[in-house]
């Protein structure tokens, strides 16, 4: 079932919102409010959460409370990869985390957190157990990134690509399992912390690891997932079908769907991280989203004709 939306993912990271076209956020805080009000408008009571920040900005967080974007959302989010990516140490994440607290009245989840094991298995092992020591009881949800490794013959979602050194190649490394499905040391140890965190992975369109994932999640003992639907996708021959197989596989976990990721056609520039033409036309994607896999229980709007089964949390 569906327990939250998220609005966007990573908007202050050039990896998922071109800063160039948008360098004040002005773009991304009016896509974000049209978002919230169309959630909010089929689903009176869903939790809608803004998109998880990297880095942990305190400055990006004050310039959308300015824009009245934090109006408009339950929640916010952050992402944190010490161990990989930021630069900070792992023991700095309740610092981290009380410094966006502190800023916003509403409850701040951690919907990315992880380590690679682009060094050694038992690096991410031990960074898995340091993490769950970390942050559990201090946010009220956390999602370990991620279930599987990316595949070698993808490309990670990044706008540095291997100009990052090292870094880029950490990307497809950050599963629990391997891409051949394998399990790593940290696979062994996630049932200890499963009470406490759930898992994000995210699935490419018609995902052929989408069965073997879902045992695999129950196999770990995960209750809470994150995952993502693409605006982007929304536009492929048969994307309704992929939806609708994805949402079905994942409807016994509490899920937080995330909406984002520009069609070509539909940004000021042609690329998924551009701002929209018309931020309206992603309100309405989320909105009929929302529309088609949450119960109807606490809608204040009629979902759209021949509605799919329940899949939200009342």
């Amino acid at each position: 079932m569906i327990e939250a939306a998220k609005i966007w993912n990573e908007p202050n990271n050039k990896s998922h919102w071109d800063l160039q076209l948008d360098p004040d956020w002005a773009r991304f805080a009016e896509t974000a409010i049209a978002a919230g009000k169309a959630i909010r408008s089929v689903h009176s009571t869903l939790p809608r959460v803004l998109g998880g920040i990297s880095p942990i900005d305190p400055a990006f967080i004050d310039n959308m409370a300015a824009r009245g974007v934090l109006d408009h959302v339950d929640a916010v989010a952050v992402h944190g990869f010490p161990l990989d990516w930021n630069l900070w140490k792992i023991d700095e994440w309740p610092a981290k985390l009380a410094e966006i607290q502190a800023r916003v009245s509403a409850p701040v989840w951690v919907t990315e957190v992880g380590v690679s094991s682009f060094g050694a298995d038992e690096v991410q092992a031990w960074g898995l157990q340091r993490t769950a020591e970390l942050l559990n009881g201090r946010a009220p949800r956390i999602h370990w990134y991620s279930l599987y490794d990316l595949p070698t013959a993808w490309e990670a979602t990044t706008r540095h690509k291997e100009a990052e050194g090292s870094s880029y190649y950490r990307h497809f490394h950050m599963g629990l399992l391997r891409e051949d499905g394998s399990p790593k040391l940290a696979a062994q140890l996630f049932p200890e912390h499963a009470q406490g965190m759930g898992v994000c992975q995210w699935f490419h369109f018609e995902d052929h690891r989408l069965d073997e994932a879902v045992r695999w999640l129950r196999r770990l003992g995960v209750r809470h997932v994150r995952t993502g639907l693409s605006w982007a996708d929304s536009f492929r021959p048969h994307a309704q079908s992929w939806f609708d197989r994805q949402m079905a596989a994942l409807a016994e976990f509490d899920v937080t769907v995330t909406f984002c990721f520009t069609p070509e056609h539909r940004g000021i520039a042609p690329h998924h991280t551009s701002p929209p033409l018309d931020a309206n036309e992603f309100a309405d994607f989320c909105a009929n989203m929302i529309a088609r896999y949450c119960a109807r229980t606490g809608a204040v709007a009629a979902p759209p004709s021949a509605p799919e089964p329940s899949l939200c949390a009342p």
